[in-house]
């Protein structure tokens, strides 16, 4: 059977650490692994997007692969195929394929009659390769991620939840603030993932209200999401805050409620001062100066958010070697 990364609560802690350790040594040589090489890998995007397909792309050819780029309206989805004749078609072909859409049920079904890994590249419950490239940058910034607190300043959404989920295998501190009407949901679903893919020994945690931030990395290899509706109170001894915009794909007709509501969620530099000594700003992007973020700190010195962006072809890296090609070849020397 295939293996599939489709909220990344499919990873156990042991593999999340060798997956980022292993997107390290991709990013310190990107050309050692040709572990794709003879092989195509299926991007469908329903949904647009810049550093998604770029860095899928570009990772794909370090690896001696071919990208097969399909847009909604190139398939025959779009006129009524059903998504298991789809998968049934696309498994003859590739060796995996990567999806951005917006129902999580298209890219379970996808994942129940494929016969090839299926990636979640973005559905609007989960973002899990985003928060492999987030893990990634904080790992660079922070060493070992076990204890580390980071807190997401704004909407709980797709971003917030995978943080929040990938955060807790990893061992870490996830503070998630965000104003009435707009905070993370389904904590007792992030918190039952978590565990089951390995959250230490222990498991996770999850607290509704302003929770104690002090105490985090208090729990050791346990990680632990706190929700409260204070960006200060969350940014409390967090090494990074992280934001994503206030208006995100599909809630365009809401945009001026949004907008009133999360106007105070936006990272700056009094935020970031509320924050632990040499703090730094994450934003997935596209970013919205002015908005969720001050132009100060997105084009600043307080930020690792082009990291993160670049993150993102590292870290997708190996989770291809890992799905597609668990022996991967150790780089020659």
């Amino acid at each position: 059977m295939p293996r599939h990364l489709l909220t990344g609560a499919e990873l156990t802690r042991a593999e999340l650490d060798a997956l980022l350790d292993r997107a390290l040594e991709l990013k310190a040589a990107p050309l050692s692994s040709r572990a794709l090489a003879g092989q195509s890998v299926a991007l469908i995007f329903q949904k647009p997007s810049t550093r998604t397909r770029v860095s899928f792309e570009v990772g794909i050819d370090e690896l001696g692969g071919h990208a097969v780029v399909l847009r909604s309206d190139e398939l025959q989805l779009s006129r009524g195929e059903a998504l298991r004749d789809t998968a049934y078609v696309l498994s003859r072909h590739v060796s995996a394929v990567g999806v951005r859409t917006g129902p999580d049920a298209m890219l379970q079904e996808l994942a129940r009659h494929s016969d090839v890994p299926i990636v979640n590249m973005l559905t609007a419950l989960h973002h899990p390769c985003q928060a492999l490239a987030d893990l990634l940058t904080l790992r660079e910034a922070c060493g070992a991620l076990e204890g580390v607190k980071v807190a997401y300043v704004g909407d709980g959404n797709n971003v917030a939840r995978s943080l929040a989920l990938l955060g807790s295998i990893a061992g870490m501190h996830v503070a998630v603030a965000s104003p009435e009407g707009y905070a993370l949901e389904d904590l007792d679903g992030i918190a039952d993932l978590a565990a089951r893919a390995g959250a230490g020994d222990a498991g996770g945690s999850v607290a509704g209200g302003s929770g104690d931030a002090g105490a985090a990395g208090a729990d050791g290899a346990r990680g632990k999401v706190t929700l409260t509706d204070d960006p200060y109170e969350a940014v409390r001894d967090a090494r990074a805050v992280y934001t994503d915009v206030w208006v995100s794909m599909g809630d365009e007709e809401s945009a001026s409620e949004r907008r009133r509501a999360l106007a105070g969620y936006r990272v700056d530099d009094a935020l970031l001062d509320a924050a632990a000594p040499g703090a730094f700003a994450m934003h997935d992007l596209p970013a919205h100066p002015g908005e969720e973020i001050s132009a100060e700190v997105l084009y600043g010195q307080r930020q690792r958010i082009w990291d993160q962006a670049e993150n993102r072809r590292h870290a997708q890296k190996a989770l291809l070697e890992m799905l597609c090609a668990p022996a991967h070849d150790e780089p020659s020397s």
